[in-house]
């Protein structure tokens, strides 16, 4: 039985719900699992087009938050919430501010499995990197009964945190499409990093869900002049690309090992 299991997710922008978790959102909403997501900001700076034409921050928002509703129902997620931060910005908000917000969704919601970007934030977004602290600090204020945030809920412990991760085959995928993504942060350049087999713990099977995922990732149409590249890769990259999604199981207060594991809620099942 999986009716009590629960998974959040925890994003920075619209469209990282369909390419970054789409799949595992897809397949444990099929299996029964309540999925939500909180998504951090609006994608506001999202735009790809002649910046002359650019309709400014409010106006791509709202696209964009219709967008990802659109795409929220397409892969099977029970509710979407918004931190009402802006693209970009995100690191630059009162870190305790974001952690409040955060920990009231936990509370309210109680997951049992949550899932965030990984420290490097894919390839050193500071937005990506920004909401896995907010969010790892959030798990943990979340579960303190002496927490000042949300005093009105009760405390909630998360069971498990995975952060999202990228094997070298699935980095050299993603690059083949997009190119060498790099970001100039600080006077310093930013470019993604894959990490080494040897440190994924959890590579979720989502092939069955792929074309789900498709069309999830369709509705954000404002993203497509980019997202279209997706449908021209080889057969060896389509299958990197749809065929599992993999995680670093940041912590587990349920299992651990060096194998690894098929499901996000492996050692939970048996609690519902």
């Amino acid at each position: 039985m999986t009716d009590q299991l629960k998974l959040m997710c925890v994003l920075a922008h619209p469209d990282d719900e369909s390419l970054g978790t789409g799949g595992i959102l897809a397949k444990y909403a099929a299996e029964g699992v309540e999925t939500y997501l909180v998504t951090a900001t609006r994608g506001e700076r999202g735009w790809f087009g002649n910046e002359s034409e650019y309709p400014g921050l409010e106006v791509l928002g709202k696209k964009r938050e219709t967008e990802l509703f659109a795409a929220a129902q397409v892969l099977g997620i029970r509710r979407v919430e918004f931190l009402d931060y802006i693209d970009g910005d995100l690191d630059q908000v009162p870190p305790a501010e974001a952690v409040a917000k955060i920990v009231r969704h936990l509370r309210r919601v109680q997951p049992d499995v949550v899932v965030t970007f990984g420290p490097d934030g894919a390839y050193g977004h500071p937005d990506h990197i920004a909401i896995c602290q907010f969010t790892t600090a959030a798990v943990v204020e979340a579960a303190s009964p002496d927490s000042l945030y949300s005093r009105d809920l009760a405390s909630h412990c998360v069971s498990k945190l995975y952060y999202m991760v990228a094997p070298e085959k699935l980095f050299l995928a993603y690059q083949s499409v997009f190119g060498d993504v790099v970001m100039h942060i600080d006077g310093l350049e930013r470019r993604g990093v894959a990490w080494p087999e040897w440190a994924i713990t959890t590579r979720i099977n989502i092939g069955e869900y792929r074309q789900t995922v498709w069309q999830a990732i369709l509705c954000h149409e404002s993203q497509l002049v980019v997202y279209r590249l997706l449908e021209h890769v080889s057969q060896e990259q389509q299958k990197e690309l749809w065929e599992s999604q993999t995680y670093y199981r940041a912590f587990s207060l349920a299992n651990g090992g060096r194998d690894v594991e098929d499901d996000l809620f492996a050692g939970l099942r048996s609690r519902s």
